[in-house]
């Protein structure tokens, strides 16, 4: 098994895809600010329960005794994109406000970069356990 296998590594690359698939969905509605009838859309939010419930982690359980309930959980999705609901609305239908699009850009940019922290972080103490018991 890889490093980059454990549960921990999935959780935080599942993170990064949804940041990456949120970003390319924000500069689309960027993009289409000035197109007639544009309907910003949002990736839905990601939620670390989904994450354990599509199975990314690949988890399992362990019994120690014959009552306990065994379970494995496989499976996965992808970000779900979705129409936003907007209160603002130009008279040519287009409902994207670039205030807050950016506002949202910055956000997501500053949450990407702290998994990727975390990420490297956890891959350097793994690393120092590893050179320490060699």
């Amino acid at each position: 098994m890889a490093v980059t296998d454990l549960p921990l590594f999935q959780a935080l690359k599942s993170k990064m895809r949804w940041h990456q698939a949120r970003q390319g969905v924000l500069a689309e509605n960027i993009a289409n600010a000035d197109t007639p009838g544009y309907g910003a859309r949002e990736v839905k939010a990601y939620s670390f329960k989904d994450h354990l419930s599509r199975g990314a982690l690949a988890l399992s359980t362990d019994t120690t005794r014959a009552g306990h309930i065994t379970g494995n959980i496989s499976g996965t999705k992808d970000a779900k994109i979705e129409e936003m609901d907007s209160f603002e609305v130009t008279p040519s239908g287009n409902s994207v406000n670039l205030e807050e699009q950016m506002m949202k850009i910055t956000e997501n940019q500053m949450d990407y970069q702290a998994a990727t922290t975390l990420y490297t972080k956890g891959m350097g103490l793994i690393r120092t356990a590893l050179s320490k018991s060699a």
